[in-house]
Formats: C-alpha cells, sequence, structure tokens
C-alpha cells in the first residue's frame, strides 16, 4: 500500500512540503524498484518460450490473417504449419510469397481447405493452388514479390500506405486482376471477385501507384537460433521473408532449431530483436525439403542446346566487370557461365542474397542455400544475406545494373508479358514486375518463336503486362533487337543477326515490323 500525503502549498509550508514530498519520492521508489525487477525479470526469462507448437497456436481463430515466412520450401515454419493443419482453424487468409508444395508448407492448408485466401506473388509448381484457384474454390491476390515484402514491412512500421512503381501500366494498377472465379471456375468465364484499381500519382516525372499495407493478426515464422527473449537468427538464405512477417503480424510465433539462455547470443549478430517476437517454440523435426536438388558435374561442364547456348553467350556479353545483375529462372541462369575472362559480376537473387555461387556439389548441398529459383547454389567470398525487402530496395533503388530474364511475349514499343495466360496457366509475376519497373536495364533472352512457329515478338502483347515499354533488347537465336523505351514510340532495330539466317527469315519469325541496322552485325563475330 502506498499512502501519498497531500498538503497545500503556501508560503509559509513550503519548507515542510518539500521534505513531504522527498519522504514519498523514497518510499514509492522502494515500493516501485521490487515491481520494476519483477516485470524485467520477467522479461529476460524463458516466459516467451511455449512448450510446444500446438501450444502455441491454440488460440488462432477462423478468419484469421496469417503472414507466414518462407521462400518455396526454405525457411517455412513446418511445424507450425501442421499444428495449424491439426488444430483446424478454417476460412484463413495466408499472406507468404508462395504456398509450398502440395503436400509441404502451406500447400497443406490449402489440401485440408483451410484457406480461404491467399496474399501470395508467385504459384509456382504448387498444382493444389492452381487448381483451387481456376475453378473458383480459392481467392488468390496475386502482388509483385516486392511489393507484397514492402506491404508487410510497412505494416510492421505503422506506415499505411506507399507510393511505387511496381505495376504500373499492367492489370494490377488497372483492377483488372481476377481474384476469384465463379462456381463454374476459370472455364465459365464467371467472375465473383475482382482485384481493386490503385491509385496512380507521378512524383518526378516517373509514374507510381500506392499499394495498401499488411499487418496480419498472428505471423508463423523459422529462424534458426532464438534466445529465451525472442532475438532471432538466421541461417543462409533462409531468412527471406521470415522479419517481414514477423514484424507485421500483432502476434508472431517463432519457430527454431536452437534456444539459447539470454545473453548467449551476442546483440551484433541477432536479426530480429525479440520486440517483434511473442512466442517461441522448439521445432521437433525438419524435413527440410529441397524443391530444386541443383549439383555440378564433377567435370563441372554441362549439355545445353546449341540455339539456347547462341542466346546465352550473346546475353553474356552485355556483362561487364563489377556489374551487379541479376538472372531470372529458366535460360538467364546460365549467362553467368559465359562471362569474359577476367570480368567479374555480382549476382544479386530476390530472395536475400548477393553475391551467388556455383551449384555445390554432392556433398555440399544444404537446403539453407538457394537462389530465387529455388535451387541450390554456394556463396562466393564477400556474399551477403539479408531479407526480402531489402532485396527488393536493392531492386526498386535502382543499384541493380542489369536484369536479364525470359518473356513469353515482347511487343514492338518494349511491353514485356511473362506472368500469367488468364484462365489457363497462373505462375504469378513473382518479382519480375518490380525488377523491370526499376531503371536497371533490361534484357529478354528466349527463343524466337512458340510452339508451332507463333510470334513471340509482337506488335502488341496479347496476354496481360509484366511492364508497360521496359524491354531495352531481346535477344534470340536469330538475331538482338533494341527497343525505345522512353518518348515518341519507334520501331525497334535489328542490330545483329544469327550466323545462320537471313532478315527475311527473321522478317518472317516475328510479329512486328523493324528496323535493320546499318551496319548489321553477325552474332558472337
Amino acid at each position: 500500500v502506498i499512502v501519498f500525503f497531500v498538503c497545500t502549498i503556501n508560503f509559509q509550508t513550503f519548507e515542510m512540503a518539500t521534505a513531504v514530498a522527498r519522504w514519498n519520492s523514497r518510499v514509492v521508489s522502494r515500493l516501485v524498484q521490487p515491481l520494476r525487477l519483477t516485470l524485467r525479470a520477467a522479461a529476460t526469462s524463458s516466459q516467451k518460450v511455449v512448450a510446444s507448437a500446438d501450444e502455441a497456436v491454440a488460440d488462432i481463430p477462423d478468419g484469421a490473417t496469417l503472414c507466414v515466412g518462407g521462400f518455396g520450401l526454405c525457411g517455412i515454419p513446418e511445424n507450425l504449419l501442421n499444428a495449424v493443419r491439426k488444430q483446424g482453424c478454417k476460412n484463413l487468409t495466408a499472406v507468404s510469397n508462395n504456398a509450398g508444395v502440395d503436400d509441404a508448407g502451406l500447400g497443406l492448408l490449402l489440401k485440408s481447405r483451410q484457406v480461404k485466401r491467399m496474399i501470395a506473388s508467385y504459384v509456382g509448381e504448387n498444382k493444389t493452388f492452381e487448381e483451387l484457384y481456376l475453378t473458383g474454390q480459392l481467392e488468390v491476390e496475386l502482388t509483385p514479390q516486392g511489393t507484397l515484402a514492402e506491404r508487410l514491412r510497412a505494416g510492421g512500421a505503422g506506415i499505411p500506405a506507399f507510393f511505387t512503381p511496381t505495376a504500373y501500366g499492367t492489370i494490377i494498377q488497372e483492377g483488372k486482376n481476377v481474384i476469384k472465379y465463379g462456381p463454374g471456375g476459370a472455364k465459365s468465364g464467371e467472375v465473383e471477385i475482382m482485384s481493386e484499381p490503385r491509385e496512380a500519382r507521378e512524383f518526378d516525372g516517373k509514374n507510381y501507384i500506392m499499394e495498401k499495407a499488411i499487418v496480419g493478426d498472428f505471423a508463423l515464422v523459422k529462424a534458426w537460433k532464438a534466445d529465451e527473449r525472442g532475438n532471432l537468427v538466421w541461417r543462409g538464405t533462409s531468412r527471406n521473408f521470415n522479419p517481414d512477417c514477423a514484424r507485421s503480424a500483432k502476434i508472431c510465433i517463432a519457430e527454431v532449431e536452437e534456444i539459447v539462455p539470454v545473453g548467449e547470443l551476442s546483440p551484433e549478430e541477432i536479426h530480429l530483436p525479440g520486440i517483434y517476437v511473442h512466442r517461441v517454440i522448439k521445432g521437433d523435426s525438419y524435413e527440410k525439403r529441397i524443391e530444386k536438388r541443383t549439383t555440378r558435374s564433377e567435370s563441372g561442364g554441362f549439355k545445353i542446346d546449341p540455339r539456347r547456348e547462341l542466346i546465352i553467350k550473346r546475353a553474356a556479353l552485355e556483362l561487364q566487370d563489377g556489374m551487379y545483375v541479376n538472372l531470372g529462372i529458366g535460360m538467364p541462369t546460365l549467362v553467368s557461365n559465359y562471362t569474359k575472362p577476367g570480368v567479374r559480376i555480382e549476382l544479386q537473387s530476390e530472395n536475400g542474397l548477393l553475391g551467388i555461387g556455383p551449384y555445390p556439389s554432392e556433398a555440399e548441398v544444404d537446403p539453407d542455400f538457394i537462389n530465387a529459383g529455388k535451387e541450390t547454389i554456394t556463396t562466393i567470398p564477400g556474399s551477403s544475406m539479408f531479407s526480402s525487402s531489402d532485396s527488393f530496395a536493392m531492386i526498386r533503388g535502382s543499384k541493380v545494373d542489369v536484369t536479364i530474364l525470359g518473356a513469353m511475349e515482347v511487343a514492338a514499343n518494349g511491353d514485356l508479358a511473362n506472368w500469367i495466360i488468364p484462365g489457363k496457366m497462373v505462375k504469378g509475376m513473382g518479382g519480375a514486375m518490380d525488377l523491370v519497373s526499376s531503371e536497371s536495364k533490361v534484357l529478354v533472352v528466349m527463343e524466337h518463336c512458340a510452339k508451332g512457329g507463333r510470334h513471340k515478338l509482337k506488335q502488341m502483347c496479347d496476354l496481360p503486362l509484366t511492364g508497360a515499354r521496359v524491354v531495352d533488347r531481346c535477344i534470340t537465336e536469330l538475331g538482338v533487337f533494341d527497343f525505345t523505351t522512353k518518348g515518341p514510340e519507334k520501331p525497334p532495330v535489328l542490330i545483329e543477326i544469327a550466323p545462320d539466317t537471313t532478315v527475311d527469315a527473321v522478317r518472317e519469325a516475328t510479329g512486328f515490323h523493324f528496323e535493320v541496322a546499318e551496319p548489321l552485325k553477325t552474332m558472337l563475330a
């Protein structure tokens, strides 16, 4: 019990009042100090450590928004997701870069029909995800990967919205992306929910759209280590979306491989302060499945189609010593194998790695080290690792010099389409929209025609755009085209031609009119 003495202060009683106040201050201090020590002790104790994953997720209600860390299957909270499946909460909104695969990660909650809406950037190889969406059984809000990371980061930072150049001029801005098909699915053409159009503004002569932050009810994240105060440390590229998800949620639940006493982690090695983390569990076991186990052969060589090798070798000539480069999935990943002697580049991967090394030997394979294509990789001296939001800050902030990626269609004005065939194929845009909207040089590498000889180089793209007027150069097995992306539109220019073809043959295989450079060079000559 604290007793406060109150007196009326006047000039005669000033000294008495001062003495009483000093006495009160000492009493309060003596009484409150043990309480402060008790609270501090509680904060540094194991009160955040929960006995099991089941206990940690027991209070997640139906209809909750879950922000789930991981990239592919790397860094996913395996034990927490299994516990959520057993707990049975339903009508969930799941926010995650992707949904794992059919029988792992968030794919488990899709199969059990516990997820009502997915907010993600990439569908990838998850057939259940794609099928549920196309048949009208799942709401899917496809969001550019960098925008998704920033929406999470902003939510955790108390920023309600922000402007980004990503997706300007696409169906994301226009509000024409289907979130949910009707009962008949995509085949019926019936749409139940459409996306909302984004507000657009111009800043310093460049166009931007507004995106709203995401604040989750719960975050489910996976880290390597934690101390009893909830400070987290990650290993390799398993950091990815985990810190951004952790920050964005009202309650963050972290599962880790090891819990250490307070003080064992040095302050400078902590990646996420415990202020963001409310519950910690030690995972019972980890499968750590690898989506694409990619290794180098003993000889170090690999086989490749000669037409594709021509494209890749020509693309490699674009890379100069000291450049920071982002290579897309598929053919672009091979470009770094053909750089000129003496050219050292640093490869940036959207999932949080700068300085990608070669594919590992079988003995070096590590599930915590993957690239944006979910392939196992190694690092090089000078490599660095970071979160997804930091990765896309580099991209959006024009720190990457060159982006090389594939395409389904490229238009005469430099428009690019490479992420969806409405109603048929849904892979998602991943980080492509962010990459092409930055100020980096955009190179497209692709085969000149689609199956059946259909044009991929077209007067206008028929498919939804990844970016408007973003392609600087396109390299195919028939030639090299340059595009005008600023100012008045002009026809593309064929600046190089393959050694075994003619200009007439290139015209026949191309769906737009183009100019021919004078002189016209031969590729790799």
